[in-house]
């Protein structure tokens, strides 16, 4: 158990650590290519679309193969990934890199992938906990890594950093023997034998499985606007881009609580009740940092509340999913809700993006950010957690 937590906690922390300071690369690039900022966020969009389509892929593999093999080849793509970032000429070299090749790279070394193994090692009293442990990793590597990314821009260059990144994005290969396990019997866990058509059929068709994917897809559309955008909206507003770093890393260092507390949270009280008040929670922050007067007190105080809510429905969203269909396919699950994170994603960054290039502020979406907090926290109250009643049938042959 240590084990799977301490090695998977790692590779969280240097995967999401390197992404959630993509944003601190928008201007210096956009400024160095001449390119607009709406084709750094395509870039990006895409990476966050790529990630949720082979996320599918990637768990259904670790359900398979196991992770060991997974994380192997997304540590590589990762790395070819940031150093074609840096290599790009054009725009559709850059979103090809940092679009395809990362998105595909974050697919095999995040959330996913990490959390099969937890649910499949981990029992089921501990499980919401443990997930909650992992993405508080994930926080943790924002924290760290963000102003290390800051640190090394301003000091190597936006083009050095990038292939400093990649070095260090090899890093996960190692600690992915730490993930390694023995084969599994669906008989051995207590469950029904499925297979994979069977396990997606049952839960594409289940209510409370769509409910939690549209949930899903606000907090995709929340978190990376807010990640990718903030740092420029800062700066259009007067504010040094050390106020963003420092914002980002306040975001990372208040979810390491935020997630932690919401894995523990998920032990004790109904996690369709503790999603909603994240989401709620999310919308009455985003509307309060936009009526205070903006300075960088404000900033720190609304990434501080952000923070907290940042990535806490990560484990509650998972742990449910163990819940409701059990563990035989739940990387493969995860990674259908996740898409749907991703999409959300995709259409976050892109729009702040493009609205921010034919209007030239971001407010449309903040307005919208809120409306759609306000709708994910109500169509998760109807979510029902219990586990699936499955008909008796014969396994497959």
């Amino acid at each position: 158990m240590l084990q799977v937590l301490v090695c998977g906690a790692a590779i969280v922390t240097l995967s999401m650590g390197i992404r959630h300071g993509f944003g601190l690369w928008l201007q210096p690039i956009t400024q160095a290519q001449g390119w607009t900022r709406e084709t750094f966020a395509f870039a990006i969009a895409i990476q966050n679309l790529a990630w949720g389509v082979f996320g599918i892929f990637a768990g259904m593999l670790a359900d398979r193969f196991g992770a060991f093999k997974v994380i192997l080849g997304g540590t590589v793509l990762y790395a070819l990934g940031l150093l074609g970032m840096a290599q790009s000429v054009t725009g559709w070299q850059f979103t090809l890199t940092a679009g395809i090749l990362i998105g595909a790279a974050q697919a095999g070394t995040t959330y996913a992938v990490i959390y099969g193994v937890i649910g499949r090692n981990i029992s089921a009293d501990k499980r919401s906990w443990a997930m909650g442990a992992a993405a508080a990793a994930g926080s943790f590597g924002q924290f760290l890594m963000v102003p290390v990314e800051g640190f090394l821009i301003s000091s190597l260059g936006w083009k050095e950093a990038l292939m400093a990144l990649g070095a260090a994005a090899l890093l996960m290969a190692p600690l992915a023997m730490g993930l390694r396990e023995k084969k599994q019997d669906a008989s051995a866990t207590g469950q029904r034998s499925q297979t994979i058509v069977q396990a997606l059929k049952e839960a594409l068709r289940y209510p409370s499985f769509q409910l939690l994917m549209a949930g899903y897809f606000v907090c995709g559309f929340q978190v990376v606007f807010i990640a990718v955008h903030m740092p420029s909206y800062l700066k259009d507003h007067g504010l040094s881009p050390e106020v963003a770093s420092y914002a980002l890393a306040l975001v990372g260092l208040f979810n390491i609580f935020g997630t932690y507390g919401a894995g523990a949270l998920g032990q004790k009280f109904a996690k369709k009740k503790i999603l909603a008040a994240i989401y709620l929670s999310r919308a009455l922050a985003i509307s309060v940092f936009l009526i205070a007067p903006l300075s960088p007190l404000s900033v720190y105080l609304f990434s501080a509340v952000m923070g907290v809510l940042w990535l806490s429905t990560v484990p509650v969203t998972n742990a449910a999913v163990a819940q409701i269909f059990g563990v035989q396919h739940l990387s493969m699950l995860s990674g259908f809700v996740f898409f749907s994170h991703q999409i959300g994603s995709f259409m976050g960054v892109w729009l702040g993006g493009y609205l921010y290039d034919r209007t030239g502020n971001y407010d449309g979406v903040w307005y919208l950010s809120i409306a759609l907090g306000v709708f994910a926290a109500l169509i998760n109250l109807p979510v029902r957690e219990t586990a699936i009643v499955r008909r008796a049938e014969p396994s497959p042959a």
